[in-house]
């Protein structure tokens, strides 16, 4: 797991570059037609767990950008509820392994009801490549450990082209705007580079919450996707248990489960959503909680808003998510490593779920 963490700028460089060109995204090589992105009056991101977390980052980025309406459907209810879904649908099937049961079946349904489906997988030739109009194949390389790392790295990245190429051809966004886009998604490898080197503080986290029975992920907006999925990551390799929840929620009920030492790790990337999220942080602060908050080095900090400081290269809002979800992977890894958990491969759970 912690190699392929290490390989996740070459993974997005493998899987971006090839679809750049003069700074913009370009699908040619995917035989993909802009009319599939400009033509559809929904996307619908289907999948299951880390890929499912990749489909909510798309959602925030699509509608905020392109304007399009966006669905995110967990494979496995989708498949059963008899979805509305028609022929001016674009269902966006994401499988790190391409052979996800509930997510095949999700897409056969799809096709059936007569909805266009691109497949976003890792592994060339699996039947959800197969079986898809369209395919657009993330170059991470094999991913071993069965807690994603890379390959959510990957499908977020083209995740990111598709709201970027479906913004620029539905005029959203100018040309000059989804190049500077473009560019400083080209600049993450680098970045998450910095981010790696980071382990120190990250490390001091880990054992510090290695003994704790339970942990909690808050976020607000795209902060509130990566909280999703920093959870997970900690949860399905160190077994402690842990739940993420949108910062606005806290009031609505979890806070009641803030004590002391309580540890919240609690993401403030998005600077739009930055005085809102200092507040809720304020709350569980006070409260007794052990708080490690995860920004980016422009943002403003308060004095005792945190015990723990991990901070980011700067970013846009937009691409934040890039980042953010390295030192996530990073707590999970190493925190289960304080416990002696078998981190690639942690009890009751498979690499590629062929079965319901």
């Amino acid at each position: 797991m912690l190699k392929e963490i290490h390989e996740q700028p070459q993974a997005i460089k493998n899987t971006v570059l090839p679809r750049t060109k003069n700074f913009l995204p370009d699908f040619s090589r995917d035989n993909i037609p802009d009319s599939l992105f400009s033509d559809c009056k929904q996307i619908i991101f289907v999948a299951c767990g880390t890929a499912m977390h990749a489909g909510m980052i798309g959602k925030y980025v699509i509608e905020s950008v392109a304007r399009v309406p966006v669905q995110v459907e967990v494979a496995s209810e989708f498949r059963y509820k008899n979805p509305i879904v028609g022929k001016d649908d674009l269902v966006v099937i994401i499988s790190q392994s391409g052979e996800t049961a509930d997510t095949l079946a999700a897409l056969r349904l799809a096709k059936e009801k007569g909805a266009k489906t691109l497949a976003i997988v890792n592994v060339v030739g699996s039947s959800i490549a197969r079986e898809a109009d369209y395919v657009l194949y993330t170059w991470a390389g094999p991913e071993i450990a069965v807690a994603s790392t890379k390959a959510y790295s990957v499908q977020m990245s083209v995740i990111y082209l598709i709201a970027l190429k479906t913004a620029m051809i539905r005029g959203l966004l100018s040309e000059e705007e989804t190049k500077t886009y473009h560019k400083e998604l080209l600049s993450i490898p680098e970045k998450i580079e910095k981010v790696l080197k980071n382990e120190e503080i990250i490390t001091t986290v880990a054992k510090n919450i290695s003994s704790s029975s339970s942990i909690f992920y808050l976020g607000r907006g795209l902060d509130y996707a990566s909280a999703m999925e920093g959870s997970l990551k900690l949860k399905e390799i160190s077994y402690i248990h842990s739940e993420s929840y949108a910062s606005g929620e806290l009031k609505h009920g979890t806070i009641a489960l803030i004590s002391e030492g309580t540890p919240v790790i609690a993401l403030a990337t998005q600077n739009d959503l930055l005085e809102k999220t200092i507040s809720n942080i304020k709350e569980v602060k006070c409260r007794g909680a052990m708080v490690t908050c995860i920004a980016r080095s422009a943002m403003p900090y308060e004095s005792g808003l945190y015990d723990n400081m991990i901070t980011l290269p700067e970013i846009s809002d937009l691409l934040a998510p890039m980042l953010s979800i390295i030192p996530l992977q990073l707590i999970a890894y190493y925190t289960a490593t304080y416990k002696g958990c078998d981190v690639d491969k942690p009890r009751n759970l498979a690499k590629s779920e062929t079965v319901e």
